[in-house]
């Protein structure tokens, strides 16, 4: 039918004004509460974050890169990712204030992927909050300089939990645990930079992008604060060695039963003259304790491997068919 114009003027066959659909009140107050706790966080965290830039020798020359950091000290150290500062140990720190500062690199650890720099004057620090904590569906805020526009913002939510990453130095590498997937945009330059909950406490520093959509962070948890308080005060993670490569396998029912647990960690790799095979470790192994702590998984056995257990006695035991042996091991440092 065609709309044609009344008398009055208004086209015959809309609707008037007044029955016009309005805004649902509920969806309004969602969306300015979302606002709100967005400009709340960035408001508060974006003095803390900087733009990297740094310099790596590439043969006769040298070639740029770029990242981000946050403040978690006032006296100027942050926190970055391990691979925004590879082949470089120094560069320059720019923050939305317009100031730039030098900083050198303290410590870097491309086993979880973080560095710790320090820059050359005081800086604002965020506040480190508990990746323990998260759940998924919850919102979250990244704070970084993705290509190079700084201070960008941008919000999502905790996809998922429990992801794990892959990180290494080119000689070694392992499974960094626990990753939080979120599905917050991220680019090239948000590397190092914060991923935040809604009251600006920083739950993990963004390091990766695995695909559209889909970003990950390595949690701030009590793992990473023991990382960092190490790269501060001796500039590398002293981890312990074993020399056994594997996965998680059911344990045989009868140990099963006896343990109150179901999985072990399948001795896969054995390497020669390690640790583990001065032991007597065998490829088939199942290993159900290291040190009196149970061992489910590969994740399990890496967050024990810390430094102190270089050159300590330790006991390890293993499911071998359905026996259980205990072996007496001494772990060396990795390197």
């Amino acid at each position: 039918m065609a709309i044609t114009e009344s008398a009055a003027g208004a086209p015959v066959g809309a609707a008037p004004a007044d029955l016009a659909p309005e805004p649902d009140e509920d969806d309004v107050a969602i969306l300015d509460a979302y606002s709100a706790a967005v400009s709340s966080v960035a408001e508060t965290l974006i003095p803390s974050v900087a733009s990297l830039r740094v310099s790596r020798a590439m043969g006769r020359r040298a070639a740029g890169g770029s990242g981000s950091a946050v403040a978690f000290t006032p006296d100027g150290f942050l926190v970055t990712s391990a691979h925004v500062v590879a082949g470089t140990d120094r560069g320059t720190a720019a923050f939305v204030d317009g100031s730039d500062q030098s900083f050198r690199v303290v410590g870097r650890d491309p086993m979880s992927d973080l560095a710790v720099i320090r820059a050359e004057g005081d800086v604002t620090p965020a506040r480190l909050g508990d990746a323990a904590r998260l759940k998924v569906g919850q919102l979250v805020v990244a704070i970084g300089n993705p290509l190079g526009f700084a201070g960008s913002v941008t919000a999502g939510v905790v996809s998922a939990l429990g992801r794990s990453l892959a990180a290494g130095d080119g000689r070694s590498s392992r499974l960094v645990e626990n990753v939080i997937q979120t599905d917050a945009a991220l680019n090239p330059g948000n590397s190092g930079g914060a991923l935040a909950d809604s009251r600006g406490r920083v739950v993990g520093i963004n390091t990766a992008i695995a695909g559209i959509g889909l970003g990950l962070a390595i949690p701030i948890d009590a793992t990473t604060r023991s990382i960092l308080a190490s790269l501060m005060r001796d500039g590398r993670v002293r981890r312990a060695y074993l020399g056994v490569a594997g996965g998680a396998r059911p344990l045989p029912p009868v140990l099963a039963q006896d343990l109150g647990r179901a999985r072990a960690l399948e001795v896969v790799q054995l390497l020669d003259r390690s640790p583990a095979a001065s032991a007597g470790v065998r490829p088939g192994d199942l290993i159900v304790e290291l040190d009196g702590r149970p061992i489910e998984g590969v994740g399990d056995l890496q967050s024990l491997l810390g430094g102190d257990l270089v050159g300590r006695q330790v006991g390890l035991r293993v499911a071998r068919g359905n026996q259980l042996l205990d072996l007496p091991l001494i772990p060396t440092e990795l390197v």
